[in-house]
């Protein structure tokens, strides 16, 4: 089968790209061969690519083994960029050269128990790429790179209207938008963000555009300026137990639902700690040691706990609302840099410099 081509497509065989060599061992090189698109992939020229918390932890080998599965490997997977070829089965779909697209992480194999009800993100046949499983960026070659190949089922059409470095921050809005559809946002909840990074924040915008009345942003540092000037409350985990600080900005009550993108020992205990009788909790954040869970206040509280595995099926309820600004995602995106000067990127991300949170790379 023929991939259908634009002018833009490559004239080279070759692109640039970030390629992990080891762990937390990196380099970028322009003499990496450019990926074909099979009948159901498109190819498409990335124009902009924002760091995600996993990607610091893939590069520096937390997950090795894993995430990747072994080296050389290019991460990546929150981009935004357009189409320049596709394979004639994704041209049947409507995925036409020249086409904006936001991509993300997970592409289900399609056929098992999960993926048919919806659930692609826990499919059951995960890692299985002789199946049709992909997760891009993780053990999937990604898109730090001129060019990524994905799945007509990863890839979304973004508005002309909407920025590429924004559309790069749709998966990850996507993610945020999942973690508070699963506990639910009820009209004049209180809601509570444990983690004050592009995550936590991404979560207290969603769960207001879903109709939270009150939403308080947990975190430290030059973060919670940034949570302020979006019009959130904060508290500083520096400044004493923050479960105490939510009750009190909660008369004693505690929030309606809480969401931990934080991921430590502490933010999930604290988590559930800080909602009300009949709340409910849900953890984006993966957990690297075990935490201690207060069991009889879930049980007699009735509190409902809910896991989050990256996204599913919210990148197309996301995309409109960044687009008419109900998600107003742009005003997270605060450093821009070359793909050739990734190292200065990621360095700025894990050192938070000068308040980091969304910063993009572009090839």
């Amino acid at each position: 089968m023929k991939a259908v081509r634009t002018s833009a497509s490559p004239k080279t065989a070759t692109m640039q790209a970030l390629v992990l060599t080891g762990p937390h061992a990196f380099e970028v090189r322009d003499d990496v061969p450019i990926p074909r698109p099979a009948s159901n992939e498109v190819l498409a020229r990335v124009r902009a690519i924002a760091i995600c918390g996993t990607d610091a932890e893939i590069v520096e080998g937390t997950f090795k083994g894993r995430w990747p599965r072994a080296y050389p490997f290019i991460p990546g997977h929150e981009w935004a960029g357009e189409i320049v070829e596709a394979g004639e089965v994704a041209t049947a779909y409507g995925f036409s050269p020249g086409t904006r697209v936001a991509g993300t992480s997970h592409s289900g194999c399609g056929y098992c128990r999960m993926c048919r009800t919806g659930r692609y993100n826990l499919c059951l046949n995960y890692g299985r790429e002789d199946l049709g499983h992909r997760q891009y960026g993780h053990y999937t070659q990604g898109a730090y790179a001129t060019y990524v190949v994905h799945t007509i089922k990863s890839v979304f059409g973004i508005p002309d209207s909407m920025p590429l470095d924004v559309a790069a921050l749709c998966d990850t809005a996507s993610i945020a938008l999942h973690s508070v559809k699963r506990p639910g946002i009820n009209p004049g909840d209180v809601f509570v963000a444990v983690g004050s990074g592009g995550m936590g924040l991404l979560t207290a915008m969603c769960a207001r555009a879903l109709g939270a009345a009150r939403c308080i942003v947990v975190g430290g540092g030059k973060r919670l300026e940034r949570a302020k000037e979006l019009g959130f409350d904060t508290v500083d985990y520096h400044d004493g137990d923050p479960v105490a600080r939510v009750r009190d900005l909660t008369a004693g009550l505690g929030a309606d639902v809480a969401v931990d993108s934080a991921g430590t020992k502490d933010s999930v205990r604290q988590s559930i700690g800080m909602v009300r009788k009949g709340g409910r909790v849900a953890f984006t954040g993966i957990p690297k040691e075990p935490s201690s869970v207060d069991f009889q206040k879930v049980v007699l509280e009735e509190i409902d706990l809910y896991g989050v595995r990256a996204n599913r099926n919210t990148m197309e309820e996301v995309i409109p609302l960044i687009a008419d600004g109900r998600i107003p995602a742009a005003k997270l995106i605060t450093h821009h840099f070359k793909l050739s000067e990734f190292a200065e990127a990621l360095r700025t991300f894990n050192e938070r410099i000068d308040g980091a949170l969304k910063v993009i790379v572009e090839p």
